[in-house]
């Protein structure tokens, strides 16, 4: 565990793929996932004695609260604009543990140092479970649905449930390696996430134009609709409020999009501005209900786009004649939209 605790943070000293913040976080991870282990170290080795009863309660009581904090940890780390809330819950926890060192409602060390719950005894697994369940759902809310970034994700669930389910298969013996398996879980979400960043768009998260390559060669015939997007009127806020705003409103746009995307549908970001959507096996109401909700999700907003669509109902047309039929639809509405209210007008409401 030592060394690939070591290993990760070497790799994340010299990575140039995630932000300061984020590896500032990853870093306290690392140290917790230590701390704990030492945690659980010393734990084990007072059961055998009886004069070290308060001492065991003690680092229980730690143990039982440092899951739900870590998992938390993850959330805060891995999840964008996630603010401390997340904590409540484990410090709630935590309280509730330290405060059963004296009144064994979570956990009892009797006389002889042997361990028992209390009619609480299962709130730190409930805890940590709801934790799980917001990470799966976090991280699902926001990747693509391509398998590179469903099998990191998978693994580290599986992970942390194991935290969960393992200790009443095995035992409290599967504590010993817990931060093990959390360690290697992290190690390997990570080399994931280095992987999909030769696929991902660094600025929105959406894949880029190397994905839409590769991926419009693999199994073409299932490509039945495609979605064209294009900003309007990004030019007009990188010259009057700066690149800065242009990122943001990208950011904002590639939000939306995602948020509207369902099963076998994935977009990308191929240009400055310029968004595809490929719908695989999809029906064309499937592609209209999808192509509404990105309107909706947009007028949300204080920006505006552009939508043009193709549609092959047997997959048989060609892809690059579907985005050029999906380019001409979205250029003529483009056209419209400058017609109807001119280019100066595009400045954010």
């Amino acid at each position: 565990m030592i060394l690939v605790l070591a290993a990760f943070a070497i790799a994340l000293r010299i990575t140039v793929f995630w932000d300061e913040k984020t590896i500032k976080r990853m870093y306290v991870l690392i140290i917790g996932v230590y701390l704990l282990s030492l945690v659980v170290f010393v734990e084990f080795n007072c059961t055998a004695q009886v004069e070290y009863r308060t001492l065991r309660s003690i680092l229980m009581a730690i143990r039982y609260s440092a899951t739900p904090f870590i998992i938390s940890q993850i959330i805060y780390t891995l999840v964008k604009k996630q603010t401390l809330y997340i904590f409540i819950p484990s410090i709630i926890l935590t309280v509730i543990d330290f405060v059963s060192i004296f009144t064994g409602i979570v956990l009892r060390i009797d006389e002889n140092n042997t361990f028992s719950r209390g009619p609480l005894g299962y709130l730190p697994f409930i805890v940590a479970g709801a934790y799980c369940a917001a990470l799966v759902y976090f991280l699902f809310k926001r990747c693509n649905m391509k398998l590179m970034e469903i099998v990191p994700i998978a693994f580290l669930s599986l992970a942390l449930l194991s935290d969960l389910i393992f200790p009443f298969v095995f035992g409290s013996d599967f504590s010993k390696i817990f931060c093990s398996t959390i360690a290697i879980a992290l190690f390997v979400y990570y080399v994931f996430e280095i992987l999909q960043q030769t696929k991902k768009d660094s600025l929105t998260g959406l894949l880029n134009r190397h994905a839409y390559n590769a991926d419009i060669c693999k199994n073409p015939e299932e490509i039945t609709a495609m979605i064209s997007i294009d900003m309007n009127g990004l030019k007009v806020i990188n010259d009057t409020q700066g690149h800065a705003a242009g990122d943001e409103a990208l950011v904002t746009l590639a939000l939306c999009f995602r948020r509207a995307l369902k099963s076998r549908q994935f977009g990308y970001r191929i240009g400055g501005d310029e968004f595809v959507i490929l719908c695989r096996k999809a029906r064309q109401d499937e592609m209209m209900d999808l192509i509404r909700r990105i309107e909706t999700n947009v007028s949300e907003t204080k920006y505006h786009c552009s939508v043009g669509y193709s549609y092959s109902p047997d997959g048989k047309k060609p892809v690059d004649d579907m985005l050029k039929e999906s380019d001409m639809m979205m250029y003529a509405m483009k056209e419209r939209f400058y017609k109807e209210r001119g280019k100066a007008s595009l400045k954010v409401r």
